[in-house]
């Protein structure tokens, strides 16, 4: 049976969906972390090596583009996932993770995810779909904050505005 906490890992969203015997092939795979408020959890540009899934807590995302300054592009709230960059092959994080708060975090070695999802395509087909669903969400919330940044003090007038917003 498995341990409490770890038992309650799997009421995460992004393992809906899975039975027991899959979840005990997910099981040994996962590592619990906590890291304290204002802890960098992994740097831009830093081997992406590890997936993140939120258990308690609040991460922020960063991201520093080469000519301006850092900017926060997604708030991870309990359930959330990020530094989805191992999970995806890339050799690096595309953002940074800072815990705003002191967190609970579950991790997964990208490579063990993939070796998962070759040995048991059922289970890898679910988690994949969540994350993609994690993914395209995040994608949409960043895109909406960069357009305010850069529409920020601009004098558009309303009809403009809802028009930008509509055709993101």
């Amino acid at each position: 049976m498995f341990s409490m906490l770890k038992q309650s890992y799997f009421d995460l969203s992004i393992f809906n969906g899975l039975n027991q015997s899959e979840l005990r092939l997910i099981n040994p795979l996962l590592e619990l972390c906590v890291y304290e408020k204002d802890v960098k959890i992994f740097d831009q540009g830093q081997l992406a090596s590890f997936l993140f899934i939120l258990f308690k807590g609040e991460v922020l995302v960063r991201f520093k583009p080469y000519d301006g300054p850092e900017l926060t592009v997604a708030r991870i709230l309990a359930g959330g996932v990020f530094g989805w960059s191992a999970a995806m092959g890339h050799s690096s994080y595309t953002s940074s993770a800072v815990a705003s708060q002191d967190c609970k975090v579950v991790r997964l070695r990208g490579d063990r995810l993939h070796q998962l999802c070759e040995d048991h395509p059922e289970i890898g087909l679910v988690i994949l779909e969540r994350l993609a669903g994690v993914i395209a969400e995040r994608l949409h919330s960043t895109y909406n904050q960069i357009l305010t940044i850069l529409t920020n003090g601009m004098d558009l007038n309303d009809e403009y505005r809802r028009r930008l917003i509509k055709n993101e």
